[in-house]
């Protein structure tokens, strides 16, 4: 069985979420998701609209989610592959060459965000 990982916030989940979530399930047989907790969004100064509890079960409730883990840290993406026998990871284009170090653990990719969708665009937008 091949796995794949990716890793997010999925905050007021769209369009864009779920076509990534697709596409990443359709490198392997098993799509873990690593849903970032409120206390690791507190960190790097994000305030979600949804706590985590919600937005981890919206993730899981999707047909093509296997598995939904807590992304607590920046540094657990390495264990998370090892422990996991993870053979793919995945992640928006946005993050082209940033996780490239994990190349010597399992295959990386960078796959293009869906067009004129954000979850900052939406919450931008609301604001107004």
């Amino acid at each position: 069985m091949k796995k794949v990982i990716t890793y997010g916030t999925f905050d007021l989940f769209h369009y864009g979420h779920l076509r990534i979530l697709e596409r990443a399930r359709y490198y392997g047989d098993y799509l873990i998701v690593a849903v970032s907790t409120d206390e690791f969004n507190a960190l790097k100064g994000k305030i979600c609209t949804y706590p985590y509890e919600h937005r981890s079960k919206i993730v899981a409730a999707l047909k093509f989610v296997d598995e939904v883990i807590p992304e607590n840290n920046w540094e657990q993406k390495i264990d998370d592959i090892k422990n996991n026998g993870v053979d793919v990871f995945v992640m928006g284009n946005d993050w082209e060459g940033k996780f490239d170090f994990l190349k010597k653990y399992c295959e990386v990719i960078y796959l293009p965000r869906t067009d004129n969708i954000s979850t900052t665009q939406i919450k931008e937008d609301i604001r107004k």
